[in-house]
Order: structure tokens, then sequence, then C-alpha cells
């Protein structure tokens, strides 16, 4: 079973915020945000969609068994991801360049240990 309020609560601990930073940033009382995350309410679809987005991650994320999880988010992978978007375009087109590049090498490498290893 997924727990959604323990899925909350870790990744509002990754972001390093009190309940009442994230309570406040979804314009609800600490207080009933503490029963969201304490697991004796299930919040609304807009209301995960606010959490979600104060925490940065897509939605989905509150859904996902984190036992289940072959790594775990890395949030300062998704912080410079946005900070991409304030690069001028040379710029970005570079380290989207890169990324290609480290991400393809990183396929061909995949591609050839599964051959070896057939």
């Amino acid at each position: 079973m997924i727990d959604i309020a323990a899925n909350i609560k870790r990744l509002r601990k990754l972001k390093n915020l009190s309940q009442k930073e994230l309570s406040t940033s979804i314009d609800i009382a600490q207080a009933q945000y503490s029963i969201i995350e304490g697991g004796k309410v299930v919040p609304t679809i807009p209301t995960l969609e606010k959490i979600a987005k104060v925490l940065e991650v897509d939605i989905t994320e509150l859904f996902k068994d984190p036992t289940k999880a072959d790594d775990e988010i890395n949030l300062s992978i998704l912080e410079k991801v946005k900070l991409l978007d304030t690069l001028d375009k040379d710029e970005k087109d570079s380290l989207l360049k890169i990324i290609d590049m480290a991400i393809a090498k990183k396929r061909l490498k995949d591609n050839l240990s599964h051959l070896i290893a057939s």
C-alpha cells in the first residue's frame, strides 16, 4: 500500500521545509497540514498538486512506493534543471548538448554490457 502521507513528509524533509512553511505555501492551516501528513485524511487532488508544486516534484512522486524506488530523488538536480532556464540560449544549448552526449554514452555502455553478458 502506498503511503502518500509518508511520501509527503519524506519529500518535505528532503527540501528542508517545516510543516508550517509548507502549509503556508499551499494556503492551509498548519494543523490541517499536520493531519494530512499524519495520514488521518487523504488530501484532495488540488491539494496534492499544490504540495507537489511546492516540493518541486511531479505529483506522481507522492504516489510512489519509496521501498521500490531505484534511486532517491535528487532535489538538487531538480533545482539545477530549473536554473537552466535562466541561462542565455547559447549557454543552455551547450549544456543540453553535453547532457545529451553523456546520456548517449551511458546508453551505449549499457547496451554493450548487455550484449557482452548475453
